[in-house]
């Protein structure tokens, strides 16, 4: 399966994607092959879309941001 058949089997059209459901949980496989760090990383240096702080306790990236990301070649 190719990443953009995952992509599109796992993300809404529109939207928010929590960092759990990127990178992935236990025995779960996420949208990207990063590490939660690795994530945080690449946001810092600005190779990832940074997140939307929704709320105190809840950071999201925006779906449109992550697929515009996964569509560009690297």
């Amino acid at each position: 399966m190719s990443s953009t058949e995952r992509t599109t089997l796992t993300l809404h059209e529109t939207g928010y994607v929590r960092q759990s459901q990127l990178v992935g949980k236990k025995g779960a496989p996420g949208i990207i092959p990063f590490s939660p760090a690795t994530l945080w990383r690449k946001v810092a240096a600005g190779q990832f879309p940074a997140p939307v702080k929704l709320s105190a306790g809840v950071t999201a990236w925006r779906v449109e941001d992550v697929r515009a990301w996964l569509d560009t070649p690297r």
